[in-house]
């Protein structure tokens, strides 16, 4: 009875194993019919319970390191066999019952890691665009593959285009490919309808969740992704989240129990809650990676004597680019696309604010100044429009006031409402700090000194007393600031 080293790397090291043990208590057996009192029955049964716990122990320890479910399901089907065999002879095999239900257990683990595979390489084939047909059979092959009904597209003409891509078919296809295979450990266990169901729910619930949704997550980290990519993976969860009502369906039609709705809480993004969250993160990143694609295109004169009269031409295209980019938004869901909005004008705000901050630009002109005005509300244009559905009025401006109030404050030199408001709830400069300010005034002044002969003006040296005088008071206005 001694344990069988490496018995799990093949079905001949467990059948060797168990048709020894059988050969030895069946010819114990037969020693007990026939032996005229050689052997009795209480003896019997005190040797196979104490070799019980062995059997049990050597076929526990070596499936645990099995991971071929094909194997598995040999190995189940032999202590199946061996149960039977010696339960028919009279030997108790609880144990041997209990043992099949852990290695159960450890069958659906090995699915899986299975799975794990699976998806990988269904992962790093998909190009993650909208499925599109062009014939009737096509057609008919997808809402077959996949419950999918829409009543405009079915009308459309051809070509005809799913808003979801190949991912979410060949997923649900592969979910009941799961399913089944769940099932097969299961069978002649003796299990009650309700045992399986729940073990199937249980096991395809974590497929979703933790194997799937993990595959998706490291496919997040991949630079080769997409923006556009990163949306469309969004909406395809969302309708294999919605589809988790017919893989229910589908769980009790095979198992012949009620639907009890285990599979998470469908639409409400539990199935792919880590994963989504992700994506969100993803499609924040690469969108403000592709808007910084747009902003280093920023040549901005610092000396410009007068404005263009119109927007550079690098926020032009920047605000194409958004409003093309949250049109492909519509199939989001509304929290996911408002989210990324933000981000951009967030992003967008920061950037235009550092390019005037930056220690790189030494001296900034009024006309400079105006073109970054006319720039910034090309800018506070677009988030007006509502680019996406369902935010308040007024939200996305709020990440453009630190820029806006900044430049109404130097470009109309209301120094004198900065100082007597400052500190007051009713202040109209209230998100002007006073070292930004500095900074800005400080680069002003260098672009005035190269103004040929306005030392010559009284205008100009009128101006410039004025404002070393508002820089003085700023000065102090940050002192005292840094002081409290």
């Amino acid at each position: 009875m001694e344990k069988v080293i490496f018995m799990h790397e093949s079905i001949d090291g467990y059948r060797n194993y168990i048709y020894s043990v059988v050969g030895f208590f069946v010819v114990e057996d037969h020693i007990l019919n026939t032996g005229n009192g050689l052997v009795n029955r209480s003896y019997l049964d005190e040797v196979w319970g104490m070799a019980l716990s062995t059997i049990v122990n050597a076929l526990r320890t070596n499936s645990a390191y099995c991971t071929d479910a094909t194997l598995m399901l040999k190995i189940k089907n032999l202590i199946m066999l061996f149960n039977t065999t010696l339960r028919n002879y009279g030997y108790s095999v609880n144990q041997l019952s209990e043992l099949l239900h852990e290695i159960r257990d450890h069958y659906n683990e090995v699915l899986m890691q299975r799975w794990v595979q699976v998806f990988r390489e269904m992962l790093d084939e998909e190009n993650f665009l909208p499925i599109q047909v062009s014939v009737q059979t096509e057609y008919e092959s997808v809402v077959a593959s996949f419950p999918f009904q829409d009543a405009i597209l079915e009308k459309s003409p051809f070509p005809k285009r799913f808003p979801f891509s190949s991912l979410v078919p060949n997923v649900y296809q592969q979910v009941k490919e799961f399913i089944y295979a769940c099932l097969k450990f299961s069978e002649d266990l003796n299990l009650s309808q309700g045992e399986v169901d729940d073990m199937i729910r249980k096991s395809t619930n974590l497929l979703l969740t933790r194997t799937f949704s993990g595959c998706l997550s490291s496919l997040f980290h991949k630079p080769s992704l997409a923006l556009m990519q990163v949306i469309q993976i969004i909406i395809d969860t969302g309708f294999l989240e919605e589809a988790t009502v017919y893989l229910e369906e589908f769980v009790s039609n095979i198992t012949g129990s009620p639907q009890e709705g285990q599979l998470g809480s469908r639409g409400q993004g539990h199935l792919f809650r880590v994963a989504r969250d992700d994506a969100e993160k993803q499609i924040c990143e690469k969108l403000k990676h592709k808007l910084d694609e747009f902003l280093e295109l920023e040549n901005y004169d610092w000396l410009l004597g007068e404005p263009q009269g119109h927007a550079s031409s690098f926020i032009t295209d920047l605000i194409a680019f958004l409003h093309s980019t949250f049109q492909s938004f519509t199939n989001l869901p509304d929290k996911v696309a408002q989210e990324a909005c933000k981000s951009a004008c967030e992003h967008i705000a920061k950037s235009i604010l550092n390019f005037m901050l930056s220690e790189d630009v030494k001296q900034i002109s009024m006309g400079a100044l105006q073109q970054i005005n006319l720039d910034t509300i090309q800018c506070e244009q677009f988030a007006a429009s509502e680019p996406v559905k369902g935010l308040e009025e007024g939200s996305l401006l709020h990440y453009f006031i630190d820029l806006r109030q900044l430049l109404d404050l130097v470009m109309s030199w209301d120094w004198p409402t900065y100082f007597h408001d400052y500190g007051q709830d009713n202040n109209k400069y209230n998100r002007v700090n006073p070292n930004t300010a500095i900074i800005l005034l400080e680069k002003c002044r260098e672009a005035d000194k190269k103004t040929v002969f306005s030392v010559l003006k009284k205008s100009e040296r009128d101006k410039k007393k004025l404002l070393e005088t508002v820089l003085k008071q700023l000065r102090q206005l940050a002192l005292t600031a840094q002081q409290h």
